[in-house]
């Protein structure tokens, strides 16, 4: 570091100071903090030693009035508050992105936007230009967030693909229906034939698929399909159990749920056994994610289980590219049943 002599200061290291600590030219310094295009090996591992050794760090706010870029990615979650805190899928979701952004040195901003106020400020803040892409969470049908980023030519990946936007937006999905499938086959090969569904909100794209599913297989084995043995939700406890509860009242002959999320299945779970029905020798439950609440279940919960750090990656991926001007991709990934005592 150099020496401010009017205040005996030391000054931060420039990028002359690298240059001249790795004796190579300063353009040759910016073009490897600029992806190290047309730099030899040799000399791109001189400047990141003299980097180390110099301990210089990027003025970011400089690169970005040269770039026009913000160098960072906003993770934007359109669902209340409350719901952050308590599905630990978000959470999941938000740790693997920041770790596969970092390996690229691209700090992530949570946003959180659960109100129509909230979303429209969100969207001017974003719109602005204060990131570069937005990785969007949980996105409802209806909700005009996604449509107005795309229409401002903002780089955009969903987690799930977006209901009614068809090609406009890139996405990354586990296979909802596909999951919901493997789940109500192996509900049926334990003999069950009474089997309730707890779906998610059904302006989702998880809510639709994984009650598509467990439709397709009923089908498939013959089985009728009975209104009163489906029951929604919006991906809570509190909603899992409040349906169990319905599904109980309407179909007393009930002998298996499908629950189209783990935190949901938590609900149903302490509803059966406040109705004095035991798990699985009554009635089997099935969740979905694999989330912690999974296994924190009691009993320890079947479930179908999403690769959420491929899941992770995958959206990073897809939106830098995006960023770098590619075009819209769409990724769908596959699920594992993953069997516990709950059935």
């Amino acid at each position: 570091m150099t020496m401010n002599n009017a205040g005996g200061r030391r000054k931060p290291p420039t990028i002359h100071d690298v240059a001249r600590e790795a004796g190579v030219s300063r353009g040759t310094v910016s073009r490897v903090l600029n992806g190290g295009h047309y730099v030899s090996p040799t000399a791109q591992e001189a400047v990141n030693a003299a980097i180390r050794r110099t301990g210089y760090v990027v003025n970011r706010h400089a690169r970005s009035l040269i770039t026009g870029r913000s160098d960072s990615v906003g993770f934007l979650l359109t669902e209340p508050q409350e719901r952050f805190f308590e599905d630990p899928n978000f959470n999941i979701l938000l740790r693997g992105c920041t770790q596969a952004l970092a390996a690229h040195d691209i700090p992530l901003l949570l946003m959180l936007a659960g109100t129509e106020d909230e979303r429209r400020r969100i969207a001017r803040y974003i719109t602005a230009g204060h990131v570069d892409g937005v990785l969007l969470v949980s996105s409802h049908s209806g909700d005009p967030v996604a449509e107005e980023l795309c229409a401002a030519g903002v780089p955009l990946v969903a987690c799930g693909k977006p209901i009614g936007l068809g090609s406009k937006v890139s996405y990354v999905a586990a296979d909802d229906r596909d999951g919901a499938r493997d789940m109500v086959r192996h509900l049926l090969s334990l003999g069950r034939r009474r089997i309730g569904v707890v779906t998610g909100p059904l302006d989702t794209p998880g809510g639709v698929e994984r009650l598509a599913g467990y439709r397709e297989v009923l089908a498939e084995a013959g089985v009728d399909f009975d209104e009163r043995l489906v029951v929604s939700g919006d991906y809570s406890r509190a909603s899992g159990e409040a349906g169990a509860e319905r599904l109980l009242a309407q179909a007393p002959d009930l002998d298996a749920v499908f629950v189209a999320s783990d935190l949901m299945a938590q609900g149903v779970l302490a509803a059966l056994r406040r109705a004095g029905l035991r798990v699985p020798d009554d009635i089997a439950v099935g969740g979905f994610d694999d989330s912690p609440a999974a296994v924190a279940a009691t009993p320890a919960l079947t479930t179908i289980r999403q690769p959420w750090d491929r899941i992770s990656n995958e959206m990073v991926r897809v939106l830098l590219a995006q960023i770098g001007g590619e075009d819209t991709a769409a990724v769908i990934l596959p699920t594992e049943l993953v069997k516990r005592e709950s059935t």
